[in-house]
């Protein structure tokens, strides 16, 4: 029987799930980038239901074509795989990329940031936008709408790798991070046999769930769309906020500790700082419109 047996339960037990669905010859198929095209999908096809609706728009006016929301689609992915990457370059681990430029495209083994997949979609969204002539602003609300849904799957998948676990925690619902297939993959528990904070599984919580319900009662109960980037705002402060809260549960990427000869600050928390600023920015100013919008 394995060591972690051994110690009491944890109310949350780490699943034994592979994070390769199926491997078709040399191609493994993983959790982790299907949590990503799923999310995708979703906002995708959510940003059309959106667009489709009358009532959600100043006097009736539909804002754009749902068939430019089924062009924009290849851009935003484009936007979220290269902005990711080279956000986790050079925010994460920048050194080590130095020293091995060639495993900058070695995307399977992980590494995306969200805030350099946001700032790679909103550069794809501003290129779009301008050459659509669609309001650059609303194109950003509409998509911010249903993205959460797919930062809670891919944290879920987070989960699934055994990755970006939380800090020793004594409480009932701490997880040992470890399991038979880890343990026959890599010899011993990766997080070593202390119960941690399931931090994956509050960003799932916080970013996923609860953002997606914020949003969506701004949306149509409160029929924010009518002021453009109000509910962009809100997507961008509501996730900096939960991300700066979860980060004093998470664990700090291992190349880079703490901060400033702190016990606490993180990098994702530097990161989303001025997401939390530009989103109250945003909300704040935010003004209903009455008219058809223009480029």
């Amino acid at each position: 029987m394995s060591e972690y047996f051994l110690l009491p339960l944890a109310s949350l037990p780490f699943p034994n799930v592979d994070p390769v669905i199926v491997n078709i010859g040399p191609l493994a198929v993983h959790w982790y980038g299907v949590g990503y095209i799923v999310g995708i999908l979703f906002a995708w096809w959510y940003a059309k239901r959106l667009v489709a609706t009358p009532r959600l728009w100043p006097d009736g006016n539909l804002p754009m074509k749902p068939e430019d929301l089924d062009d924009f689609i290849v851009w935003a992915a484009i936007g979220v795989v290269l902005g990711g990457r080279t956000g986790y370059v050079l925010f994460y681990d920048l050194p080590r990329y130095i020293a091995h430029p060639l495993d900058i495209f070695a995307v399977w083994q992980g590494g995306m940031s969200f805030h350099g997949g946001l700032l790679g979609v909103i550069l794809a969204m501003t290129l779009f936008s301008l050459k659509r002539g669609i309001h650059t602003w609303t194109l950003f609300d509409v998509v911010s709408a249903g993205v959460p849904v797919g930062l809670g799957l891919v944290r879920i998948c987070n989960f699934i790798n055994a990755e970006l676990w939380g800090r020793p925690t004594d409480m009932p619902w701490g997880v040992v991070f470890c399991n038979d297939r880890l343990q026959r993959a890599l010899g011993q528990c990766p997080a070593g046999l202390d119960p941690r904070h399931p931090s994956q599984l509050y960003e799932a919580l916080l970013e996923g769930l609860v953002l997606f319900l914020v949003l969506r009662f701004l949306t149509h109960s409160r029929l924010k769309l009518k002021a453009p980037r109000f509910v962009g705002g809100a997507f961008i402060c509501g996730y900096g906020l939960s991300r700066i809260f979860v980060e004093f549960f998470r664990e700090p990427d291992q190349q880079l500790g703490y901060l400033l000869y702190t016990n606490w600050l993180t990098m994702g928390m530097i990161l989303s700082t001025p997401m939390v600023l530009a989103g109250v920015w945003a909300m704040a100013t935010a003004k209903p419109v009455t008219q058809p919008q223009a480029a």
